[in-house]
């Protein structure tokens, strides 16, 4: 193409090397260089510098010598180890942002008992993994400070995200990359500026485009009212709440706080599928300062959301002690949504046999139950402190994920009330939208009656499970442990006994459509009241109770074909393994099954 002589590096006569600049262009303002194909000498220069060259006009003649072989073998070497200015420029720009160049940052965190936000990552993603987004941000203040404070102050305007591998080497075969994003307490309190507005924008819409699932670290102020590079004056069209919600039921959204989370960052840790929060935890949607500027009062920030009540009220799905033990529970989550293990051991079955007391009276721990049926080791339960009637649970049977859902009869005899109904429904929705099987161990005497739950909406409530029940896609399973009544019963099989891939029992099985005492009081009403002897009306009673019980049994369930089988405890694995194998293994999914998973 047509272009302007620059310079010529080397003279007539000269002996080059294949490889070496011969002479410089430029066309369109960039430059060319022009290298030797060969080795030789310059017999002669046609042009001179700053003419106007033509396309293939000749610039130089480069004659082949035999003197010349060894030239003619040589080539021009690089210096692969060489650190140019420009990228020592660079390195050091992003050491300021690192942990080691941040000692008073870090002497912060270790006095709380924390860890810095870059530790927590380098935890969570698997070695040589994590490449970072937005690594040279800092915040929106140049107004007020300086840029070299805010470089070294602000680094990454108080947000560390980009992508990552999690459980890679368990998973070779699957998708294990994530987004991977976390506050940094030592910037700014954490708080949500302008800058990493824009980084949170960025990364969610990655998640939502490659369908990646999401961990994000909360801890932090809210929002930061002191940016002063933009012309917003409410920032209320910020798109970063959006464009995470939407991201509820497409992929998983995993929550990890430790410390203060209070207003922006709350919403944001509350609209994740799972919440896992260490013990020094306060979460509230409003800080200090909002409380106070209300006219509210005056509280120290760990008054506000602790992790005590927060576990009770089911704002935390898993409590544990530090980051590392919530970096662990966030690897272990991840992987059901990953796939199947190759390898897995389980406990002896046999002693299911024993599991339910002889004595139907009797109360026994439903999670040996379930550690029990469940491979070894595997079971991750979820919002363990609230709706105490229910356990739910992710689990793996044979390597597979599984999600589990129990009546507990330690609290209110199993009887679901609505926390537990709360409870149970959104588990349904999350095993529902990323193609979890589920299974119900049902041992209820129903729904929990009475004014006071009635008043707490008890009827819209138990209500949740059935209509989830119905919508239910994935596979699911029922196996009656012990009592499965009325309603409350129903509820734990999708809405019918027959909905389920499979309803069986173990022996200790009892069934009726409601409670059998009641039953009977109101069924007999009549003929126990005409019964003057109140001994022989009493006697009566129980002589009716024990015939409904030997009616309900499971057998007898069985025989008339209102469950599909009776089964030896031991067979229960049996049981589940043949209907995962039954159902068909989901594909992976391009876009939403359900619109998305209610937080609550």
């Amino acid at each position: 193409m047509q272009s302007v002589v620059v310079r010529f590096t080397v003279s007539e006569d000269e002996v080059v090397k294949k490889g070496q600049s011969l002479v410089i262009l430029e066309a369109m303002k960039m430059e060319h260089v022009i290298s030797a194909d060969r080795a030789g000498v310059v017999s002669s220069i046609s042009t001179e510098e700053g003419a106007t060259v033509a396309k293939g006009e000749v610039l130089l003649r480069l004659e082949e010598r035999d003197a010349l072989e060894e030239a003619h073998a040589a080539e021009t070497q690089i210096d692969l180890d060489e650190i140019r200015e420009d990228l020592a420029a660079l390195r050091a720009r992003h050491e300021m942002g690192l942990d080691a160049n941040r000692p008073e940052a870090v002497a912060r965190r270790r006095k709380t008992g924390q860890r810095t936000a870059r530790e927590n990552l380098e935890d969570l993603v698997d070695p040589g993994t994590f490449v970072e987004y937005g690594a040279l941000v800092i915040a929106a203040q140049r107004q007020r400070r300086s840029v070299q404070e805010l470089i070294a102050r602000t680094p990454a305007d108080g947000l560390v995200a980009g992508l990552g591998d999690v459980n890679g080497a368990s998973f070779s075969d699957a998708e294990t990359r994530c987004v991977v994003m976390s506050y940094d307490y030592t910037v700014l309190a954490g708080t949500q500026g302008v800058m990493n507005h824009y980084k949170k924008d960025r990364m969610f819409e990655l998640a939502e485009t490659l369908q990646l699932p999401v961990v994000l670290f909360s801890e932090g102020g809210g929002g930061r009212p002191g940016d002063t590079d933009s012309t917003q004056v409410a920032g209320l069209d910020c798109r970063a709440f959006q464009y995470f919600a939407e991201l509820s039921g497409l992929v998983p959204l995993v929550g990890i706080n430790s410390g203060r989370c209070f207003a922006g960052n709350a919403a944001l840790l509350g609209c994740c599928d799972v919440v896992i929060a260490t013990k020094d935890s306060s979460i509230g949607m409003g800080g200090p300062a909002m409380i106070e500027g209300g006219g509210l009062g005056v509280f120290e920030p760990e008054e506000i959301g602790p992790s005590n009540v927060q576990f009770a009220n089911g704002v935390i799905d898993v409590l544990v002690d530090d980051e590392a033990e919530a970096v662990a529970a966030a690897k272990k989550y991840l992987a059901f949504f990953q796939g199947a293990l190759g390898s897995w051991e389980h406990g002896d079955q046999r002693r299911l046999r024993a599991a339910i007391p002889e004595n139907r009276l009797r109360v026994y721990d439903i999670r040996t139950v379930i550690d029990t049926v469940a491979d070894t080791g595997s079971v991750l339960e979820l919002r363990g402190g609230f709706g105490l009637a229910m356990v739910t649970a992710l689990a793996r049977i044979e390597g597979r994920p599984l999600g589990i859902i129990a009546n507990d009869p330690t609290h209110l005899g199993g009887a679901i009330d609505g926390a537990a109904a709360d409870k149970a429904s959104r588990f349904m929705q999350l095993c529902d939208a990323f193609d979890i099987p589920l299974l119900f161990l049902c041992d209820t005497p129903g729904f929990m009656v009475g004014p006071e739950v009635e008043a707490a909406a008890m009827v819209r409530r138990a209500a949740r499970m059935f209509v989830i029940g119905a919508s239910l896609e994935v596979a699911f399973f029922t196996i009656v442990l012990r009592k499965g009544y009325g309603l409350g019963a129903q509820s734990m099989a999708g809405g019918s006994f027959k909905a389920p891939r499979f309803t069986v029992a173990w022996p200790t099985g009892e069934f009726g459509g409601m409670g059998l005492e009641g039953a009977v009081k109101l069924g007999y009403r009549k003929e126990l009241a005409a019964i003057e002897d109140p001994e022989q009306r009493e006697q009566a009673y129980q002589n009716m109770v024990a015939m409904a019980y030997d009616m309900g049994k499971a057998t007898n369930m069985a025989a008339q074909f209102e469950i599909d089988a009776v089964i030896d405890p031991v067979d229960s694995r049996k049981w589940i393994m043949s209907a995962l194998r039954a159902a068909p293994r989901p594909e992976r999914r391009k876009g939403k099954k359900r619109p998305c998973i209610d937080p609550w």
